[in-house]
């Protein structure tokens, strides 16, 4: 499989992980202290460890990527542009959830800012499945473990009335 792939394809490919781990790396920042605040929290039962975030993010980053790779590749810039848009907005507004959340405490906000993440993936995986059904349905993990986030969000803003506003 490798050796089907050209040289500009894996430039690409990087360009793919590495745009997308920059917005990792910056939602990172902002949770670089956040296990603290975190275990503060009161959490429903149903809340994971912290420790469960970091690897599952990781793993959607990367899916993430691949998938974006794949309609690039599929279609070229071109054509994939405003799939690619819908991508990149969805990059920006998941990394500023962190910051909304973890940094600011804004729990209302972060709760309205992810319904808006969550209908912009939900986007961005329609108009990559226009162009590729393998990377529209690599973006599904994303969107599950997002309507999961929402769900998590909700229910500590709603029991930690002190320490999210």
């Amino acid at each position: 499989m490798l050796s089907l792939v050209k040289s500009k394809d894996l430039w690409a490919l990087a360009l793919c992980l590495l745009v997308t781990f920059i917005a990792a790396a910056a939602g990172g920042l902002a949770s670089s202290q956040a296990g603290e605040f975190y275990q503060a929290l009161q959490r429903p039962a149903w809340a994971p460890p912290g420790w469960l975030f970091a690897p599952v993010w990781t793993v959607l980053y990367a899916l993430m990527a691949i998938a974006a790779w794949l309609v690039w590749r599929r279609v070229g810039w071109q054509r994939a542009r405003l799939a690619l848009a819908l991508y990149g907005g969805q990059l920006l507004l998941n990394a500023l959830w962190t910051w909304l959340y973890f940094v600011w405490r804004l729990g209302a906000v972060a709760l309205a800012e992810i319904v808006v993440l969550w209908l912009l993936i939900l986007l961005t995986g329609v108009a990559f499945w226009r162009h590729s059904r393998v990377a529209g349905a690599l973006l599904l993990p994303y969107l599950t473990w997002v309507s999961f986030a929402g769900a998590l969000t909700w229910s500590t803003w709603r029991l930690n009335p002190g320490l999210l506003s």
